[in-house]
């Protein structure tokens, strides 16, 4: 079942990581950029939903996105994010670019999806705007608060 909205959300996903990653990223690198973006959210989300709101919609995220890609299921109760970032990083650069891709993708869409659901699409959008957006070394436009 796939949602406009979710089409919307994995085509910027996916051009923010491979604008990211450049032409011919290997796994490691995919796996850089995944956490690079979640930082990025975590830092832009956590003034609105807090931290433990990005912690809690991280945890979920990964764990139905672990249904269609079990490579990044990480058995356990981990603690603290960081120690489940870590974890995923190395299952990601341990595969296949292909499949790191994609299950990054998938996963960072399942966190703007749950997003959408708890805030709405409409502010998880101006939020994720930044994130997705390219960085242009020739832009210095930056939108006021």
């Amino acid at each position: 079942m796939s949602a406009p909205k979710s089409d919307l959300y994995q085509e910027a996903i996916r051009k923010a990581m491979m604008g990211r990653a450049g032409n011919a990223p290997d796994a490691s690198v995919v796996a850089k950029v995944t956490l690079d973006i979640w930082q990025q959210i975590a830092v832009g989300l956590a003034p609105v939903i807090g931290t433990r709101g990005v912690n809690v919609l991280f945890r979920r995220s990964l764990h139905l996105t672990g249904k269609a890609f079990p490579s990044i299921v990480i058995a356990g109760d981990h603690g603290d994010n960081a120690a489940m970032l870590g974890s995923l990083k190395s299952r990601l650069a341990g595969g296949e670019t292909k499949d790191a891709v994609e299950a990054s993708c998938a996963l960072i869409v399942t966190f703007t999806e749950l997003l959408s659901t708890m805030i709405g699409q409409s502010l998880t959008e101006k939020l994720l705007r930044p994130v997705w957006a390219l960085p242009s070394p020739t832009s210095d436009q930056e939108i006021d608060s």
